[in-house]
């Protein structure tokens, strides 16, 4: 029906005859002419129709915004003064000698000119994908998958397809379950991730798997999740931890370049422990230049034990972040960050102003003042780095908390003074506990499959919470793109791990029974990495939230307000499953 994309027609068209097709973008009627601009998934192009052109300029009269239509006609050149050098088509427009409309349409339920509510653009997803912004980000996101195929079938990677239909799998979070008819009572589960099939694949001898595939969570939902998600799937035999950093940092060094001409540069490795220490979070935004400073030493003999307590404590943390130019904040201004660390559990935000340095303990001004003498005074400027006009905040408690709450309080303050940096910022997070410890019980950090680093089972079984993983995060501007880790490969380290996580032989025989079988027969050392393509697309185009590059998303309360979905089931069909709806009373 067409001869191009009404988005790709530019100078070397001029004086060719073209057949478009697309939706009216706008329409402007000028006495004697009438203009449209005609768009497509590749973008718009000016239309002109003249009166004597008798098969275009009758059914022009009769269009509308996102009227279907058909039309043919010569491109000519814009005059120079009307040339739109924004747009790839601005320089030609077509002047119209027949138009057929294909299909009308009423007022949109939606405007494009003003905000429209997250709910009505989700109910009517098929007309707010047809708006350019978000046509492109869909037409984006596919060329990021094409690349990412094309990188690692270079690189000799199978793609392979996991099944959706599979067994409950501890994720960290719930799974959404399928009944089955055939097994009445039974249940499959959606995979939260094919972390069992991809090391299965590779105990087959596959050696480089990948997969684009959906993953299932059914978990409270916020701006970067979703029930149902894309993930970048790699998994690799005979390869260590430095050899899948490679290849997938080589992986997301080609997207920015090729897609964003952006050289991403280095990738700075950091451990857990140091990235908690001095940013509070295990995705640190390297573009802000706030840090956390331990100041434990310099209190911990002071007369003053909200700070000389937690100092003394093993399982305490003193802390406090210099912000350059803060001692310009009122005290109304500093209340309100009190409260913001309140949000995560913080009892307080005690503060100190620094006036003037060369004046000493005189040039300070704060309400904790009184506990410090000029030495202690000394210390904590120059752990601080601080200088005039700045103002330090103070975390004090249980370690858990301060870092919680110092490290939310340095994204905020980072973006209220301006300080973060335009720049693209990546790095590896590495050296993950094997395990934390949540109410008296030990939990995967990662999850169950992670292979300790330079651990023997007995030293794992002697001290299990200073145990190190052999996992790896990359994080971008402060977002976790992926995660991996070196896979267990021993079956005695997989029982090992089982036991202790409260996981009994009984219970680890009824849900991995079939991969500790398959790790008796010569598993072959092998590691991989998952991306999150919604998460990664969100990143690279600048968007707000992952329902902006996703074609069809779920609401925050997991809805679907284009399908109504989820809806009730037919009884014929809860009967075949042996399921019986309980009212709500009951």
């Amino acid at each position: 029906m067409r001869t191009d994309y009404c988005g790709r027609i530019d100078e070397k068209f001029v004086d060719q005859q073209v057949t478009l097709v697309g939706w009216v973008h706008k329409r402007r009627d000028l006495g004697g002419l009438i203009f449209i601009d005609l768009r497509d998934r590749e973008g718009v192009i000016q239309v002109v129709i003249e009166p004597d052109a008798e098969q275009a300029f009758a059914p022009a009269n009769e269009l509308r915004n996102e009227f279907c239509v058909e039309l043919s006609g010569k491109v000519r050149a814009r005059p120079e003064s009307q040339v739109n050098k924004t747009m790839r088509t601005g320089g030609v427009e077509v002047l119209a000698t027949s138009l057929s409309i294909i299909n009308r349409a009423p007022a949109l339920p939606l405007d494009w000119n003003q905000e429209n509510s997250e709910e009505q653009r989700l109910k009517y997803r098929y007309l707010d994908l047809r708006r350019p912004l978000m046509t492109e980000r869909l037409v984006f996101r596919s060329k990021v998958t094409a690349a990412v195929r094309r990188y690692l079938e270079e690189a000799d990677f199978l793609d392979i397809e996991t099944p959706i239909l599979t067994a409950a799998t501890p994720e960290g979070a719930r799974d959404y379950l399928v009944p089955s008819r055939t097994y009445k009572g039974q249940f499959f589960a959606l995979p939260q991730s094919p972390q069992l099939y991809k090391q299965l694949l590779m105990m087959s001898g596959m050696d480089k798997y990948y997969q684009i595939v959906k993953c299932f969570r059914d978990e409270d939902l916020r701006a970067d999740r979703q029930p149902e998600f894309t993930q970048i799937d790699i998994e690799t035999s005979f390869l260590d931890a430095d050899g899948v950093m490679a290849i997938t940092q080589g992986l997301i060094t080609s997207l920015f370049r090729q897609l964003l001409n952006v050289d991403l540069g280095e990738f700075p490795r950091m451990t857990y422990a140091e990235a908690m220490q001095r940013y509070g979070s295990d995705k640190p935004d390297l573009r802000n230049p706030l840090e956390i400073v331990d100041i434990a030493e310099i209190v911990k003999d002071l007369d003053f034990k909200v700070f000389s307590g937690p100092a003394n404590d093993e399982n305490g943390r003193v802390a406090c972040i210099c912000v350059p130019g803060g001692a310009s904040l009122s005290r109304k201004q500093i209340d309100q960050y009190g409260e913001f660390v309140g949000i995560y559990g913080a009892k307080g935000l005690a503060w100190m102003k620094v006036n003037d340095l060369g004046k000493g303990i005189e040039g300070i001004q704060s309400p904790v003042l009184k506990f410090f003498n000029e030495e202690s005074i000394n210390k904590l400027m120059a752990a601080t780095e601080a200088k005039d006009g700045d103002i330090l905040l103070f975390g004090a408690g249980d370690n858990t908390t301060v870092t919680e709450a110092l490290g939310a309080l340095r994204l905020k303050l980072g973006n209220d003074f301006e300080l973060v940096s335009a720049e693209w910022k990546p790095l590896w997070v590495i050296d993950f506990p094997m395990f934390e410890r949540v109410d008296d019980r030990l939990h995967a950090l990662h999850h169950p499959f992670t292979a300790p680093r330079d651990n023997s089972i007995e030293a794992l079984k002697a001290e299990p919470e200073k145990a190190l993983s052999n996992a790896y995060d990359m994080v971008l501007n402060g977002v976790e793109l992926g995660g991996g880790s070196v896979r267990i490969h021993n079956m005695d380290m997989q029982a090992t791990v089982f036991e202790l996580l409260g996981i009994s032989e009984q219970e680890a025989k009824e849900k991995f029974g079939f991969l500790l079988e398959a790790l008796r027969y010569g598993t072959p050392p092998h590691a991989g990495l998952a991306f999150g393509l919604d998460r990664l697309v969100m990143l690279m185009l600048g968007a707000d939230s992952i329902r902006d590059v996703m074609a069809f998303p779920k609401t925050t309360t997991a809805a679907c307000p284009l399908t109504s979905a989820p809806g009730r089931a037919n009884p014929e069909q809860l009967k075949e499953l042996a399921i019986d709806i309980k009212a709500k009373d009951e």
